[in-house]
This record gives structure tokens, sequence and C-alpha cells, in this order.
């Protein structure tokens, strides 16, 4: 029970032996501990992230940023993360879910505190702002544009009273196409509903 902190050595995610998760909690303000609305969990999915969420609502999903400071580890028995550092007598490094919602890799070196990783940092960090067939470009005045193939048009409901447009597809899908659009610089896609063989290069 690692409560908000994620020490070198501990880790999160499941074990599935005992069907059982091991989650970052946030504390409730900054001088109250007791639980706060923020978790970062380990997804149960193959091809593991990260994901942090605010009162069960998805709001952030973890991408290669956060990838590079953790071991990720995918077997029967287990997914779990953790950290990708190595520890010596001069510093300490934690991984923290803060009140605020945001996870934060800290270095401790004597009394002085030191921000190594701080997530979410850009709005395209949060959970499907774009919504499907489109990417968040953080370079751009409007964040998201619709990836090669598709355009905006249509209309999807959000909320009760706001309504946007989304991308959809220029043109009917072909049969005859024999290559997948290369797209670089891109988060994978969600693999909770979707077969995944780990085995294709």
């Amino acid at each position: 029970y690692p409560t908000d902190t994620l020490l070198p050595g501990m880790k999160l995610g499941w074990d599935r032996t005992k069907n059982f998760t091991k989650i970052l909690t946030s504390w409730a303000s900054l001088i109250d501990p007791s639980s706060g609305s923020y978790v970062f969990e380990i997804e149960n999915w193959t091809l593991s992230h990260g994901l942090i969420i605010n009162s069960g609502q998805h709001e952030c999903r973890t991408g290669p940023r956060y990838s590079n400071l953790v071991n990720i580890t995918e077997t029967e028995e287990e997914i779990s993360h953790s950290l990708n550092i190595t520890t010596n007598a001069s510093s300490i490094s934690l991984l923290q879910m803060t009140y605020v919602g945001s996870l934060e890799l800290l270095e401790l070196i004597g009394g002085e505190r030191h921000r190594l990783f701080y997530f979410p940092d850009v709005n395209c960090d949060f959970y499907n702002v774009c919504g499907d067939n489109s990417c968040c470009n953080f370079n751009t005045s409007r964040n998201c544009t619709c990836i090669a193939g598709f355009q905006l048009g249509g209309q999807y409901e959000v909320g009760l009273t706001k309504s946007e447009q989304r991308c959809i597809r220029k043109s009917q899908l072909s049969c005859h196409e024999k290559e997948f659009k290369k797209i670089r610089n891109m988060k994978l896609p969600d693999t909770q509903y979707t077969i995944v063989d780990t085995k294709v290069g």
C-alpha cells in the first residue's frame, strides 16, 4: 500500500496471482493526508500504461516520457511498473501522486528538491482530448487535428448543451491498400478492447 509515493524498489500494478493491485492515491490537500480524489494506477491491459484517474474518471494516460522512467514487467503473474533509477547514498528519488492531480518524479539531494518529471505537462497529455481519428499537437493554436485520410465533419454530443465536430473518413476504406500509414510521435492507442500480438515487429 504505497499511499501517494513510490520509492525505488517498489512496484505499482497488478499481482495476477492474488488479484490485487497497487496504486498511488493522492492526499486530500497539502496538509490533509487522508485519501484524495486522484489515483495513479497501471492499466491491466496488454501494453500497459499508467492512468491518472480523478473521482473515477480517466484524466491522463502516460506516454513515452513516462515509459523511459520505469521498468515495465508484463508476465502471466504480474503487470507492474517500478522506477528505473539507480539509488545512491547522496540522493533519494521518488514518484508522487500530488493532491492537485499531477504525477511528479522528485530527487532529494540534501535539503533541496529537484523535479525531474511532471505529468500532465501540456493539454495534449489529457485523456482522449481530441477524440477518435485525430491527434493533439501542442505546437499549434488549435490543438486537435484530424489524422491523414480524415477530415472534420458530422457532429457528436458532449454533455447536454455542447456539440463538437469529429473527424470522419474522407473516402471509403479500401481493401486494396497494401500498407498502413505511419504516424510518428504518437501514443499507442488503448488496448483495453483489442487483441495485441506483441511478437509482431
